[in-house]
């Protein structure tokens, strides 16, 4: 069998920040829905991310940073004392496998339902538009509720709990933080002017949808240092809620990149397409140009194969490459793709829920 990794550096040790990995290959965060209503994590999901500490680097699956970030039952979380020692525990055993893992910061903004929300309050958003689609809770799906808007004044709380949860994350023993701004989630929601209709400082102009995102950045910056934190993007992709795109991707996005440039942050790992489906974007959106406006390393992300990965890294456009869902059944994923060995794909029915059923119980493939 053909040892690939004599076709590529994608195995060879490589570094994103202060953050050194053995290798090019990054596990995506990937959420499971298998914690309990206090989000906080334990030995079975220790186990999980341990089995796949043999990529070079583990963005654990999204964290909710407060209980008002929760958009989905069965989440973690990292807001209070209980979740951090579970993360300890997880960040432990992955340094213990040899792994490295860095902290997605996750709020949903409107795709939350009040059933998940403290007191029943109305989820949170930059304007009250609410998205389509169900959310699950614990009594099963339900229609995502109508968001209210932020006060201006309460943007500081916002900022406030990204910061609360970027020093649990450091508590918890992270290598560092990821800053969830992909997938229509509450920063996303901020950036694109489909979602996005406020008239004060964080509104209507790109410099004004894009603040929030550079403020909660510069805040986790500064309890991390910018070496240590990556942040998410999806440009392309309409993930939850059927969210329409911003009306002009390449300026927004574009002016929003170059504004991360001046924190020389640790890595920028983009959703290439949409999330979890077609790489195609529109005629007018140039994924590669976006890349090329960006100073530090990057990760690409979305439906890559290993010949896809090999070919973006030969041309330069890739400094390291997510894989999703190949890693639910391939806990030693990396060692598959280095020495050419078949992958099991796991059935859907496998991905959320449960518990060690389809998580934890997946065969390694032997070399």
């Amino acid at each position: 069998m053909l040892d690939n990794s004599l076709l590529t550096d994608l195995f060879a040790p490589s570094r994103f920040g202060d953050i050194a990995t053995a290798n090019r290959i990054v596990m995506a965060p990937i959420t499971r829905s298998r914690y309990g209503e206090d989000g906080v994590p334990g030995q079975l999901h220790a186990t999980y991310y341990a089995q796949r500490a043999s990529a070079g680097l583990i963005v654990s699956e999204a964290v909710n940073i407060s209980a008002q970030g929760r958009g989905y039952a069965a989440t973690p979380g990292i807001w209070n004392d209980a979740q951090v020692d579970g993360w300890k525990q997880v960040t432990d055993a992955v340094r213990a496998a040899g792994g490295k893992i860095v902290c997605q910061l996750w709020h949903v903004g409107r795709y939350s339902s009040v059933e998940l929300q403290p007191d029943g309050a109305a989820p949170v958003a930059p304007s009250a538009i609410r998205a389509e689609g169900d959310t699950y809770t614990t009594a099963g799906f339900v229609p995502v509720s109508t968001p209210r808007a932020l006060e201006t004044e309460e943007i500081a709380g916002i900022i406030a709990q990204y910061v609360h949860a970027a020093q649990n994350a450091l508590r918890a023993g992270f290598d560092g933080v990821e800053v969830h701004s992909a997938n229509c989630y509450l920063l996303d929601q901020f950036l694109r002017d489909s979602t996005n209709q406020r008239t004060d400082r964080y509104g209507g102009a790109i410099e004004n949808r894009v603040r929030l995102m550079l403020e909660v950045t510069a805040a986790v910056v500064a309890i991390w240092g910018s070496a240590r934190v990556g942040i998410r993007l999806s440009p392309a992709s309409p993930d939850v809620g059927n969210t329409p795109l911003d009306s002009n991707v390449m300026a927004t996005y574009g002016h929003l990149i170059r504004e991360l440039n001046g924190f020389e942050l640790a890595y920028l790992h983009v959703v290439e397409g949409a999330t979890g489906g077609s790489r195609d974007v529109p005629a007018d959106i140039d994924l590669d140009a976006l890349r090329a406006l960006f100073a530090g390393p990057y990760i690409g992300n979305n439906n890559y194969d290993l010949e896809l990965a090999i070919a973006r890294r030969a041309a330069g456009k890739i400094d390291g490459v997510a894989f999703g869902r190949p890693f639910i059944a391939n806990p030693d994923l990396v060692e598959r793709l280095r020495h050419g060995k078949p992958l099991t794909v796991a059935p859907r029915a496998s991905y959320y829920n449960g518990g060690a059923t389809g998580y934890t119980d997946w065969p390694v493939a032997g070399v």
